[in-house]
């Protein structure tokens, strides 16, 4: 299935009016509902993403959103993280969430803790057909993609990214990463792309050092070929900074380079989140043969 419909129900109540489905919060007690076997998007097929044996073995549990009350744990956690740890200046009209447009439009992965229930990790996947619907992809708020338009039949969006501060170890990146592969090969999707975020305050360099010196590493080895570099709207202006600092990326920004991500072209600068944001493309059949075994490609 390459055009997804609708595939979360209507996540707006202060805009629309609000399905009977989801005027009522989903009952969730003790952790029953996070030790049930991860779901598929509610417009799919059931297709689980680990079986019962293996749920026993992890700490964590998988699942996509299905009621307002779900995405709004995932945006509550992506305010921790954003705007409390990192000091993003978000817009919401819910106090301690943060909430965009493009949320409404977007499938929303969720990682649980397997013993509180609680929401530790989080995705948002924005499909073909629903970037059609609104109008784009939230990248191209920040860089013009338009060398990317012969792909976009088949390519989603990955953005908002992030893991509760005491579960930074890796596993819970991993299950996500498991969930988008199984996702992508079932619904015949073959590119991924997104922003990834270098704090402009990054391993105690301050003003953007870190961010310049890391694209300066990563465009030698990752660099993306010419048909498919994009250009930041708001460049970070890296010929003011300092290019030589010897910084490692960020964990999320490592780990998509092991799968074969190519960088797209100079980072964007983001003052609202006061990030410096690299354009990234991972393709599904080049990704290396072990991930292809381990998400079961």
């Amino acid at each position: 299935m390459k055009d997804l419909p609708t595939p979360t129900l209507d996540l707006s109540p202060r805009k629309r009016g609000l399905p009977a489905l989801l005027r009522k919060p989903l009952l969730m007690t003790g952790t029953a509902a996070v030790r049930t076997v991860a779901v598929a998007p509610p417009s799919l097929p059931a297709s689980p993403v680990r079986t019962e044996a293996s749920v026993r073995q992890q700490p964590y549990q998988i699942q996509w959103a299905r009621h307002l009350d779900e995405v709004r744990e995932a945006q509550r956690l992506r305010y921790q993280v954003f705007a409390l740890e990192m000091g993003a200046r978000l817009k919401s009209d819910l106090p301690e969430h943060d909430i965009d447009l493009f949320d409404d439009y977007c499938e929303h992965l969720l990682v649980r803790d397997a013993d509180s229930g609680m929401v530790v990790g989080t995705y948002r996947v924005l499909t073909p057909a629903q970037s059609r619907r609104i109008g784009g992809f939230y990248t191209e708020t920040e860089f013009d993609l338009v060398r990317l338009r012969h792909l976009r039949s088949n390519m989603v969006e990955l953005g908002r990214s992030c893991v509760h501060a005491e579960h930074r170890s890796g596993g819970v990146i991993l299950a996500l990463w498991g969930a988008l592969a199984e996702f992508m090969s079932r619904n015949q999707l073959d590119t991924m792309v997104g922003c990834a975020s270098i704090p402009m305050q990054h391993q105690g360099l301050p003003s953007g050092h870190a961010a310049a010196s890391i694209w300066q590493q990563v465009r030698e080895k990752h660099l993306a070929p010419i048909e498919y570099r994009v250009t930041p709207r708001l460049p970070l202006p890296v010929e003011e900074l300092q290019c030589d600092v010897q910084v490692d990326p960020p964990a999320l920004i490592k780990g998509y380079l092991r799968m074969g991500a190519k960088v797209l072209g100079a980072p964007a600068w983001d003052p609202d989140f006061n990030t410096a944001d690299l354009p990234m493309m991972v393709r599904v059949p080049e990704l290396p043969p072990r991930y292809r075994r381990q998400f079961g490609l």
